[in-house]
């Protein structure tokens, strides 16, 4: 099954797809449709990749690079693919993505509670280093900024 599992750039036939698990993982705080589509089509600096398993949809993650800096814009796992390591699969992809082009730092915003993908950050070693408050609109949440120096 996991012979199956599949990480390409994003194409404009996948929108509809990552817009379903981006409402289930984001409610209140989901991208739009035209905003994806800016992103994939008309934002030099983005980056967006999904991931597959077979035909089923698991995940999405995007980055914006500029200059030597990466930022992680979002990743999201599908809830039915949680708990299975593939959001650990598809970061670390992402982070040897942004190594790939010339990349120096990543960085990303991740909300106060949500203890789980802070874990898995630092695994990665991101540690902290700030707070944006009330970054989420839904809920009013904190954003933790955390970032690793990848060179």
């Amino acid at each position: 099954m996991v012979d199956d599992l599949l990480i390409r750039e994003m194409v404009e036939a996948d929108i509809d797809a990552v817009l379903e698990i981006e409402r289930d993982s984001f409610p209140g705080d989901a991208w739009t449709r035209k905003i994806y589509r800016h992103e994939i089509i008309e934002n030099h600096f983005a980056h967006y990749y999904v991931m597959l398993l077979g035909d089923i949809y698991v995940g999405v993650v995007g980055m914006w690079i500029v200059i030597d800096d990466a930022q992680i814009t979002n990743i999201a796992i599908s809830p039915h693919f949680r708990g299975r390591k593939f959001g650990e699969k598809l970061f670390g992809f992402a982070m040897q993505k942004a190594i790939q082009y010339g990349a120096k730092r990543l960085s990303l915003e991740v909300r106060k509670s949500n203890i789980i993908a802070q874990r898995m950050y630092r695994k990665f070693g991101l540690i902290p280093g700030g707070i944006r408050k009330n970054y989420y609109k839904y809920k009013q949440e904190d954003a933790i900024v955390m970032w690793v120096n990848l060179s």
